[in-house]
């Protein structure tokens, strides 16, 4: 039986991911009161029930979020297949997203206004956000891309294979909220600087030149390859079965795409779930 948890705060693209999951043959429970959960996996473990795919979300209107720990434990001896997925974005955006749709948010009252409501989610998901097996930041995305997320990241991947994500970003834009590691390359030459390059990115081959020429840049390349060849191998050992590494520069469009290219290769050759992403880039095809 395979089940699939999905929470996150309000706004965050939930229903999107339920209805995703719906679409790939998961049978789907929106707003699951969380005293119901032992009781529903355990009405489906039956003999049969090798081929199940269970998808249930859990949002701040259920009680008793505290206690998510504890019937997760007593769940680890069944033959269940199960994947914790918490979405979450920034506050500010959040907040957009509410005052764009006129929705009101399920913790408002007449003395809890929109923001206060949104950090108080935060805190009452606590439990299940640590326990994540992965975080989504949504904050830049749309609810196509988050789908197709949905379908690399969890629907399509591998079962044998940790899956990877190098995701590129500009840290005037903020850090992604879903990274396990974060390298900053802002120390690196900027080809920013050099006319012909400014209004390319790390995917042109001009820069890729450049910054192939540049000896501190591979400096950089080999300590991060080397750091995440070490450590990815005892993460996968610990079941972890997604990690996303954050590469940071000050805008996202030269340094960071160029590492995350180059990583993301090196990788390739290593894992058979390897996928690269550039924020920045991705905002600009929205606009």
């Amino acid at each position: 039986m395979k089940l699939i948890i999905i929470s996150g705060r309000s706004g965050s693209g939930k229903s999107t991911a339920v209805r995703a999951l719906e679409d790939s043959g998961y049978n789907c429970i929106d707003n699951l009161p969380i005293g119901l959960l032992e009781a529903l996996i355990l009405e489906h473990l039956t003999e049969d029930s090798t081929d199940t795919k269970l998808a249930v979300c859990i949002d701040a209107r259920s009680r008793s979020l505290e206690n998510f720990p504890d019937i997760l434990k007593k769940l680890e001896n069944t033959s269940i297949e199960r994947q914790i997925i918490y979405l979450d974005a920034l506050g500010p955006s959040l907040v957009k997203r509410f005052s764009e749709t006129r929705r009101k948010h399920p913790l408002t009252t007449s003395d809890i206004d929109l923001r206060q409501a949104i950090d108080m989610e935060a805190q009452i998901l606590g439990s299940i956000a640590d326990l994540a097996n992965l975080i989504i930041d949504t904050t830049h995305i749309s609810g196509k891309q988050l789908t197709e997320l949905i379908k690399e990241r969890i629907l399509l991947r591998e079962e044998s294979s940790i899956s990877l994500v190098f995701r590129s970003f500009g840290f005037k834009h903020g850090v992604p909220v879903d990274t396990d590691f974060v390298f900053d390359l802002r120390c690196l030459p900027n080809p920013h600087w050099e006319p012909k390059l400014r209004p390319l990115t790390g995917l042109n081959q001009e820069v890729e030149g450049y910054l192939n020429d540049q000896p501190m840049v591979n400096e950089m390349f080999a300590e991060l390859s080397g750091l995440l060849e070490r450590w990815i191998p005892r993460f996968e050992a610990n079941e972890r079965i997604y990690m996303t590494i954050g590469i940071g520069c000050t805008g996202g469009q030269h340094r960071s795409v160029y590492m995350a290219e180059k990583l993301a290769a090196y990788f390739m050759q290593q894992y058979e779930n390897v996928l690269v992403r550039h924020r920045e880039l991705e905002r600009l095809k929205l606009k």
